[in-house]
């Protein structure tokens, strides 16, 4: 894996306006630096509203710092682009598309011929386990599929960079566990950068190489931890060793220090 870093953010600052008139501005976030290399897989852990959201938008181009750089590949991100793709907690399909044209949205809004993209759908469609949905609509999808077909839409146009907002937050614990390992399974393949916002240790544990842990808001990095276990890596095998329980009770105090914070503070 290459040390070179293509996302990079250095004291950023951000404030959000409140509403009602004369309320004073909520700071969101508060110096924070970050780097993601080349093909590494970072998630984001945070008690809510430290602003691990508003990082990946700003990363995504969604949103602007007001102090501080946010860089890809050491140029300032003042937009979205066609290297980053994004996946959002709810799936946000088009309700009038079926599967396999969800999928292609991205080609066949730049006006690509079928063609030439058609093998990478049925590719997707075959990863994600959905090739006999293809046609089915949204509606007649479980949660669970839902999200694979936005996963599927998002790694089609082959992103450099994927940014994941807490894709598997809603769907059931058994759903989510196939939705990780699947993420694993192309990520391993594919070797794509992924900046990955969680609430959930476990998950954390299991998907990062590295886990920047966020403190209550204003946000800042309170704790960075290089995931220590071997790849590929099994919940079963992670549950038995005896590494993973310490780490787990180790950042679940430090998240539950920071949610006393936000609960002091009245946040």
């Amino acid at each position: 894996m290459s040390t070179q870093h293509r996302i990079s953010l250095t004291s950023v600052s951000k404030r959000f306006a409140s509403p009602g008139h004369g309320k004073p501005d909520t700071e969101v976030l508060r110096n924070v630096s970050l780097s993601l290399a080349d093909g590494e897989f970072v998630c984001l852990l945070g008690p809510s509203g430290c602003g691990k959201s508003t990082i990946l938008n700003m990363v995504a181009g969604f949103e602007h710092a007001d102090s501080g750089a946010v860089l890809l590949d050491g140029k300032p991100i003042t937009q979205p682009g066609p290297e980053r793709g994004v996946v959002f907690q709810q799936p946000t399909l088009f309700p009038w598309l079926n599967v396999q044209e969800n999928i292609a949205f991205g080609p066949r809004i730049t006006d690509q011929p079928k063609a030439a993209y058609q093998q990478q759908v049925n590719h997707y469609l075959e990863q994600v386990g959905l090739v006999e949905f293809a046609d089915h609509y949204p509606w007649q999808l479980s949660g669970g599929m839902r999200q694979r077909a936005a996963l599927a839409r998002a790694w089609l146009p082959n992103p450099e960079i994927l940014l994941m907002d807490e894709p598997f937050g809603a769907l059931d614990a058994q759903t989510r566990l196939e939705m990780q390992e699947l993420l694993v399974s192309i990520w391993e393949r594919t070797r794509t950068t992924i900046l990955f916002v969680t609430h959930d240790i476990d998950e954390a544990l299991f998907l990062a190489d590295r886990i920047l842990v966020m403190s209550a808001r204003p946000g800042v990095i309170s704790e960075e931890l290089k995931v220590p276990f071997e790849r590929p890596r099994t919940p079963e095998d992670l549950v038995a060793d005896p590494v993973y329980g310490g780490l787990k009770r180790d950042i679940l105090h430090v998240l539950r220090q920071e949610a006393g914070k936000r609960v002091a503070a009245g946040h």
